[in-house]
């Protein structure tokens, strides 16, 4: 049995599932009250009310220390950014983003904050439209937020997406395998893996294409479940390719269930239709 079957077999026992809790952003406090996101600036160590709301004026401060997490569902606009940058939409992906990462940069430092998720997808859509000055500047205030020595990974991502058009396909691919290394991140190995299918796929290089696919979603998932499932529809045209139909509309079925409310998900269920 081949390594990419012995994948599909993990993937046909475990079908993600996607729910959504449509909670708004909160900003939790230590004693138990919390407030939205968006009533509140931060202004140095402290939240500033911008609104008059639930008892509370405008101006009232609460110290930066008073605050324990931030709670709700992750917005949704970053998900989508995620499908779109996936599906070469960088410049779409980044207007969804963008406004995300400015509504959520006073939460950064905070646990539960959706603002480093959001900047990395931002960084990786100003990689793969060529912009190094935003990758770097960006780069730098996500390690400020994470704590994150030296270079953070996913600069060194957003650097292979950087590669000009006329690197060598040799450079390119070694660049991707080299962000695969068990050093760095699942979640920078699972793009990078993703983004080396492309490569190997334009390159007309099948078997070691699905192989780089389907090793996102079973060795290194927790890049996400948009990846997840824009990598299994890739995977799938190959399959179909491969006349291995069964297999391929199984990844199909796992990414619709994991892509719901992304165009990913209106590419699944056109993919189902050609396979039904």
């Amino acid at each position: 049995m081949t390594y990419s079957r012995n994948i599909l077999l993990i993937l046909l026992i475990a079908l993600p599932v996607h729910m959504s809790l449509a909670e708004p952003s909160q900003v939790v406090f230590k004693n138990g009250r919390s407030l939205p996101i968006s009533y509140l600036s931060l202004e140095g160590d402290k939240f500033v009310m911008k609104v008059a709301a639930e008892g509370y004026t405008i101006g009232q401060i609460f110290p930066l220390a008073s605050v324990d997490h931030i709670f709700g569902e992750k917005p949704a606009e970053i998900n989508q950014a995620i499908a779109l940058m996936l599906r070469g939409k960088a410049r779409e992906a980044r207007e969804l983003v963008e406004p995300i990462v400015e509504k959520h940069r006073i939460s950064a430092k905070i646990p539960g904050s959706f603002w480093p998720d959001a900047a990395r997808v931002l960084l990786l859509t100003h990689a793969m439209s060529g912009d190094n000055g935003n990758v770097t500047t960006l780069s730098r205030e996500i390690s400020s937020v994470t704590g994150a020595q030296g270079v953070d990974p996913f600069q060194l991502l957003g650097n292979a997406l950087l590669l000009p058009p006329t690197t060598k396909v040799e450079e390119r691919l070694l660049a991707m395998r080299d962000l695969t290394a068990d050093n760095l991140p699942s979640d920078v190995r699972a793009y990078a893996s993703f983004f080396l299918g492309n490569i190997l796929k334009k390159e007309k290089k099948t078997p070691e294409a699905l192989e780089a696919y389907l090793s996102v979603p079973c060795l290194y998932p927790s890049g996400g479940l948009i990846l997840n499932a824009a990598a299994e529809l890739d995977a799938a045209d190959i399959l179909t390719i491969l006349k291995r139909r069964e297999e391929a509309l199984a990844l199909v079925q796992s990414a619709l269930l994991a892509s719901t409310g992304t165009l990913l998900a209106d590419e699944a269920n056109a993919r189902l239709k050609s396979l039904q």
